[in-house]
């Protein structure tokens, strides 16, 4: 059953009545503006690209040059904009959202899109060759029509009613001759309503076909989804920050005012029950302070961001119930989320060895060469551990450590020894130790 509103010119087209609605106004309308649109950035291009060719002599033109190279974005978002006049089918922005806010970060992203080469190819094509065949199309499918309806007007007007030139390739000398000229204006331009709604659609498919971007293959899919895992990393780990510095800087110094309230009171007050009360509140005060110095240092320790990852490791080990031997040889600073993945990973396999191996001792080692981290945990506990066994806590470290790249792997045989080795590649920071 054919609809009274038909949503596209193909479905209007069949329509007897499509010279009376409204297709034919929005074809014509799709046509005129492509051309004014491709005629004002064919101006646009030629002048930037001679202005900044002759001002890169002395470096000037060269960011003008750079911002020509983009000039395919407007360009193509005026055209998606356009394509609502032949229809409702979107064409979806191709355009990934920078990691960061900010110019430099969108122009990095833009310029290392596909898509932005892409747009600037199509503005290169409309405005070479697509906005000519739009005003040849409105020429010769409406102007011209219209022009030979004019006949008797120009007779009447210009050519005192003796004769008249009909588009400038015949003569009308009588008035049944402009008539008849007339009627077959308007038959061209009945014919033309056809062509303009049939150029039309065809030159909207073909920017919809152009702008809009295919099936992302599996590659692209892969590395948008590692970015975007990244993007959650980073945050994640801001957010630990965040949380650290609060407690830090917040609850904890409230508790160590609370602490030193308590020993002066202990202090004044006589002997006796209210003496004994103020003691055990002084402990029990002391005990919080310690349980939350130690959440603080789970959360983000701050020798891991005053010095690094070798101190951090030290700290992990000094800090562990078994004696841990180390030999890590870190001398610079490495980015804040691989420091932040190796740590939490060695010391979660150091309470693993705590809490499972049974082991007697256990060694930490590591270093950086050919631009990777690595770092080994080692330990002469009785094995069989799995990173994929509820609750070791590695599954979601390697995970992690995945993110960026890198790899973990677990040789744990019954009997032991247990070796936990982990791999990133990265370079040193030049933010000091």
């Amino acid at each position: 059953m054919r609809t009274k509103d038909p949503s596209t010119v193909w479905q209007a087209l069949p329509a007897r009545r499509y010279p009376l609605s409204c297709w034919p106004w929005r074809s014509a309308g799709y046509l005129i503006s492509g051309a004014l649109a491709g005629a004002v950035l064919l101006v646009v291009t030629v002048t930037g690209v001679i202005v900044g060719g002759l001002l890169s002599v002395v470096l000037i033109g060269l960011p003008l040059l750079a911002l020509l190279a983009l000039t395919g974005i407007p360009v193509a978002a005026l055209e998606r904009r356009r394509l609502a006049l032949m229809g409702p089918a979107p064409a979806p922005d191709p355009h990934r959202s920078p990691a960061e806010p900010g110019l430099r970060s969108w122009a990095v992203c833009r310029f290392r899109e596909r898509a932005t080469w892409w747009e600037l190819g199509y503005a290169v094509l409309f405005a070479v060759v697509l906005w000519p065949l739009d005003a040849l199309a409105v020429g010769f499918c409406a102007v011209v029509p219209l022009v030979v309806m004019g006949t008797p007007v120009v007779m009447e007007v210009y050519g005192d009613g003796a004769e008249a030139r009909v588009a400038k390739l015949w003569t009308v000398t009588t008035w049944p001759e402009a008539f008849a000229t007339a009627a077959g204006g308007l038959v061209l331009l009945l014919l033309g309503c056809y062509a303009l709604g049939a150029l039309a659609g065809a030159r909207a498919e073909l920017t919809r076909l152009l702008l809009t971007p295919g099936p992302t293959g599996p590659d692209e899919r892969v590395m948008e989804l590692t970015r975007s895992r990244v993007r959650l990393v980073d945050a994640f780990e801001a957010e630990r920050r965040r949380i650290e510095r609060d407690l830090h800087d917040g609850a904890q110094q409230r508790i160590v005012a609370l602490t030193m309230m308590l020993g002066l009171a202990r202090l004044d007050a006589p002997p006796g029950p209210l003496a004994d009360q103020l003691a055990r509140a002084h402990e029990e005060a002391g005990r919080t302070l310690a349980e939350l110095r130690e959440l603080i240092h789970g959360i983000h320790p701050q020798v891991l961001a005053d010095y690094g990852l070798q101190a951090a490791v030290a700290d992990a080990a000094e800090r562990s119930v078994i004696p841990v031997e180390l030999d890590v040889e870190l001398p610079g600073r490495l980015p804040e989320a691989v420091e932040a993945a190796a740590y939490f990973v060695v010391c979660e396999a150091l309470a693993n060895v705590a809490r499972h191996s049974g082991a007697r001792r256990a060694g930490v080692s590591g270093g950086h060469r050919g631009g990777r981290l690595f770092l080994e945990i080692h330990d002469d506990g009785r094995g069989g551990a799995s990173t994929s066994a509820g609750g070791s806590g590695l599954t979601g470290l390697a995970d992690r450590v995945s993110v960026l790249d890198g790899r973990l792997a677990l040789t744990s045989p019954a009997g032991g020894p247990t070796r936990l080795r982990v791999e990133i590649p990265c370079e040193w920071t030049d933010r000091s130790v």
